[in-house]
């Protein structure tokens, strides 16, 4: 065969449009001859290059033309695309055909929950597919790198830290174990094929080239297969290499410096690379290609979007290594300066995407210009994509989401998470709320539905299960007044008819399930909650897929599988399907991931996001193998992945016009600049800025005329809109802040107590109260009674063990103390005759009503009455300011013979505190001061609270005056309704 005389190896710089230029390029070459490009190939890395490239040719041809084949490098049926370019038909059939990807996870999965069983250290089906996925990459991995698995542990065994040894010692059974599975399913793994196939590849065409050109364009891989492909295709007569931002100006001393490093005779010692440097990859292909990098030619054709050619020695510059920085400072201005190139600094996430969004807006008013959002944060991109919306302008990520983002995945996992959750009201309103849940006509009413079911949960978790919620509904329906009970029996009626959807799913849970019928019965409860819906359109497709291969494979998973194990299981698999958005969105305007971004770039491209943890992205661990024994033997380092990312930055910093953003904190905290963006700036001396941006940003949401603060709210309704009756726990309310009572009485506004909540100190105010009550008409106050029924309320409350552990003593020792303090008075001569008792009566033209905790008789026929403090009791203060009422007018309500059965005047008040007391819980308080000139009495209290009572229904309930908020804020605690009353706005101020 004829061969080169030199390698033929070019690279395409930076501040060239890569496709464009390889475009032109080649049309200028072999596109004389309208056939002349289709029998050539162009290798690629990926399919989204192919794309890029054949956009490119698009681009450039006035005419019909005829394309090369452009095969994607890593294709696994690359010999089928190649064709007879490669070898006759059946030639290939010696190599096995590759495990497939989900079948492989499954049974990696099993061998691990197997290994770690023999070991002592048991893992669950959901961690067992987690460790799959790692342990898939780690294999991948050596077969890429050609490392022999038995080398593992080589010299360094005894050199590794106690925890390596033993993920090393699983590893190695592991990799004994998974070579014999493959030989006995007659299959190889998928990177195994793909070397064997290059590697025939490379071989067939070393002794017989194809017949027309054949071009690598645009590979920076370094896998030894891929790296004797280009070796091959480099000293073809035809043949051709062309890299991506290969670095020529690099001075020799810093090329050298990045690695990788022979090691020393001697010592032994191989000093570090620099795996994080944009070129070390290409290096590192160079060095097995073996070509010297004054061997590389530029390739001498534009793209037509390239940027000044002094762009790309800035780029040379800015990202040299850490130890050659210092020369920054002798750099003249022109190899310093990266003219087009603009920085955005902006405080939040939301501020970055409204700017961008406003960035690629503006380029639509200059017809044919065109603008790229590049970044590797979704969220990012999500929100840009939103914001455009807002001018009718589509531009979908092309970069995709996995579908354990996607609805149809996100529906899977909420079904697993509230199976899980054995149906808790959190869980299971975010299940029933999906939007895919009854999507159509009948939407609106499910979701009116849903409210009032969210509604009636609010509070503590009901029992576990379907029926504790069916339980939970029941009893509130009970305990519903006439005007509520209609509502609750409607929610009743749809909740037994919805919980029949998800009683299959709860029995499998409940049931020994396999996985295969765990999976089942999830894929089925989602088709009786959405219907078709959930398996249509791109992502329901594959979803519908997912399923059925999980279903197919699921045999070969962890044989032990719980309903616990199911919602991580299936995000992890899941978070392997990426989704792309069907073509269509705007064509001058694109969102690419770094992926799409290789190779091609836009009149302005916008990078987004530089941000440690983001851009570049932080290398995830792996939990198979050690460093130290990663750079034994030879693998790629975790950090090569920030070189990449390196590479990728630097490339699309070759643009024309970039504008480079970020923002200072993330949805929770301040955010790191990215060590890309501090190179920009410290090189620079800082970045160019666009403040224009930055301002539209600003003034686009920004009212015309100011806003004013709203002024303190005091509705005056009609007086015969007015309510005429009154609780007197409200009358405090009625007096410190009106307006709260206004909106609770009137606007029937009250504040809703969280989902799924733990025991409150509300809570367990009703609880004593309803223990009390049971007890007093139950068991005639029998003290010991008491203690058993405050025990049987927290054994059948479903709180978290750990809070109701917290919570018993602070609820049976205070009720040990009421009993106590009970048999002791009754001995004495006083007898409890009420409790929760309901009175009422008329004053003013108001009635007065109340519940009075208990009522005692004393010895002289007198009354005493009684309320219950889970917490501190009013001071006396308030008393005698004319608040905490409660007690004086359930003395005048007993006074008037207002309760049932009760004869006598009230002589005694107290409050009964359950807090605690020194060493213990439990103490009796009244509600005045006990000094001998004290103003309010026991003699006089109820004639007080009576007069205080009717100043204010005199002046709110039957006068005309304005329900004023916060009218004595230091007796109104509660914020229940101060964003109603927008008390931020005025509170404070003088005109407030």
């Amino acid at each position: 065969m004829a061969k080169a005389v030199h390698p033929n190896i070019f690279t395409i710089p930076p501040h060239r449009a890569f496709s464009d230029a390889l475009a032109a390029g080649l049309l200028r070459m072999h596109g004389k001859d309208p056939l002349g490009l289709a029998g050539g190939i162009i290798l690629v890395p990926t399919n989204r290059t192919a794309r890029a490239i054949q956009d490119a040719f698009v681009r450039r041809s006035s005419a019909g033309l005829v394309l090369p084949r452009l095969v994607p490098i890593g294709d696994p049926e690359i010999v089928e695309t190649l064709g007879s370019a490669l070898d006759p038909i059946g030639i290939c059939a010696d190599i096995p055909p590759a495990v497939a990807p989900l079948e492989r996870t499954m049974r990696l999965a099993t061998i691990v929950q197997r290994t770690r069983e023999r070991l002592g250290e048991p893992v669950d089906a959901g961690e067992a597919v987690r460790l799959a996925r790692d342990l898939a990459t780690t294999l991948d991995q050596l077969l890429i790198e050609k490392v022999n698995p038995e080398a593992l542990a080589d010299g360094v065994e005894g050199e590794l830290a106690e925890h390596w040894k033993v993920s090393l010692d699983q590893l190695e059974m592991i990799l004994t174990e998974w070579p014999a599975e493959l030989l006995k399913l007659g299959k190889i793994d998928m990177a195994e094929r793909r070397n064997r196939l290059l590697d025939h590849m490379a071989e067939r065409w070393r002794i017989s080239p194809p017949d027309g050109f054949v071009v690598a364009a645009g590979i920076a891989s370094t896998s030894p297969s891929v790296a004797q492909v280009l070796r091959t295709v480099a000293r073809m007569e035809q043949g051709s290499v062309v890299l991506p931002g290969l670095d020529t100006v690099m001075p020799d001393c810093e090329w050298e410096a990045l690695g990788p490093h022979d090691r020393d005779p001697q010592s032994g010692f191989r000093k570090r690379s620099i795996e994080t440097h944009p070129q070390f990859a290409l290096k590192l292909l160079l060095d097995r290609v073996g070509v010297a990098r004054d061997e590389v030619r530029p390739w001498r054709w534009g793209g037509g979007h390239d940027s000044p050619a002094v762009r790309t020695r800035a780029i040379s510059n800015v990202m040299a290594p850490a130890n050659f920085t210092g020369k920054w400072n002798d750099l003249p201005p022109r190899e310093r300066r990266l003219s087009g190139v603009r920085g955005l600094e902006l405080a939040t996430p939301r501020e970055e995407a409204q700017v961008i969004a406003i960035a690629m807006r503006e380029v639509l008013e200059t017809p044919g210009r065109t603008a790229a959002l590049v970044t590797p944060d979704r969220a990012l991109a999500r929100r840009v994509s939103a914001h455009l919306r807002r001018w009718g302008v589509e531009a979908d990520d092309s970069a995709g989401r996995p579908l354990s983002e996607q609805p149809p995945g996100t529906l899977l996992v909420a079904l697993a998470t509230a199976a899980a959750d054995r149906f808790a009201p959190i869980s299971l309103l975010a299940l029933l709320k999906h939007p895919l849940v009854q999507a159509g006509d009948g939407r609106g009413t499910w979701l009116n539905d849903v409210r009032q079911l969210d509604i009636a949960l609010r509070g503590p978790r009901p029992r576990a299960g379907l029926e504790g919620v069916s339980e939970h509904l029941r009893s509130m329906t009970a305990q519903a007044r006439d005007r509520e009970r209609e509502a609750l029996l409607s929610v009743q009626r749809w909740w037994d008819d919805t919980a029949d959807l998800l009683r299959p799913l709860q029995g499998a849970a409940q049931a020994s399930a396999t996985l295969s019928a765990l999976i089942a019965a999830i894929r089925d409860a989602a088709s009786r909650l959405a219907g078709d819906v959930v398996w249509s359109g791109p992502t329901g497709r594959e979803a519908a897929r997912f399923i059925a291969d999980c279903e197919m494979q699921s045999a070969l998973g962890p044989a032990a599988a719980e309903i616990s194990d199911m919602a991580p299981l299936l995000t992890h698999l899941m978070g392997d399907i990426a989704v792309r958005p069907p073509q269509g969105g705007h064509p001058r305007l694109s969102i690419w991931g770094v992926l799409e971004a290789r190779l091609q770039q836009a009149d302005l491209m916008i990078l987004g996001g530089l941000n440690e943890g983001i851009w570049p992205n932080l290398p995830a661990p792996d939990p198979w193998l050690a460093p130290r024994l990663r750079a034994e033997l030879e693998l790629p380092g975790l950090e090569r992945r920030i070189g990449l990312a390196a590479h990728d930055f630097a490339s699309a910093l070759g643009g024309r016009q970039v504008l480079v953003t970020r923002a200072r904190r993330d949805a929770s905290a301040p955010a790191i600049a990215s060590r890309f963006w501090l190179r920009l700036e410290a090189m620079t001396g800082g970045l160019t800025r666009a403040p224009r941006f930055k301002a539209w940003g600003t003034s686009i949401d920004h009212a015309d005329h100011q806003t004013q603060s709203a002024a303190r709210p005091a509705p005056a309704p009609p007086m015969a809109d007015r309510p005429k009756q009154i609780s007197v726990t409200k009358v405090d309310r009625l007096k410190a802040d009106p307006f709260a009572f206004y909106a609770q009485t009137m606007l029937r506004l009250s504040a809703l107590d969280p989902l799924d909540s733990d025991p409150s100190p509300a809570w367990r105010g009703s609880a004593v109260h309803q223990i009390l009550e049971d007890w007093f008409r139950e068991d005639d106050c029998d003290p010991d009674k008491l203690i058993a029924r405050a025990e049987a309320l927290l054994d059948a409350s479903d709180a978290h063990p750990l809070m109701r552990a917290m919570w018993r003593p602070r609820l049976t020792e205070p009720i040990r103390w009421i009993g106590e303090r009970v048999r002791a008075q009754i001995a004495a001569g006083r007898i409890p005759v009420a409790a929760e008792a309901d009175g009422k009566t008329e004053i003013s033209g108001v009635v007065l009503t109340g519940k009075v905790d208990r009522i005692d008789t004393l010895p002289d026929s007198s009354l005493a009455i009684v309320d219950y403090k889970t917490g501190q009791p009013p001071s006396p203060a308030a008393v005698e300011a004319g608040f905490a009422m409660q007690l004086g007018l359930l003395g005048l309500l007993a006074d008037r013979g207002a309760f049932a059965g009760i004869d006598g005047s009230a002589a005694l008040f107290e409050y009964w505190s359950l807090g605690k007391d020194g060493d213990g819980f439990g103490y009796v308080k009244e509600p005045f001061r006990k000094r001998g000139d004290a103003e309010i009495t026991a003699e006089n209290f109820v004639a007080h609270a009576a007069s205080v009572f009717a100043d204010a229904a005199e002046l709110w309930l039957i006068g005309d005056e304005p329900f004023t908020a916060k009218l004595h804020p230091e007796y109104a605690p509660y914020g229940d309704y101060d964003q109603l009353m927008r008390l931020q706005e005025w509170y404070g101020r003088s005109d407030g």
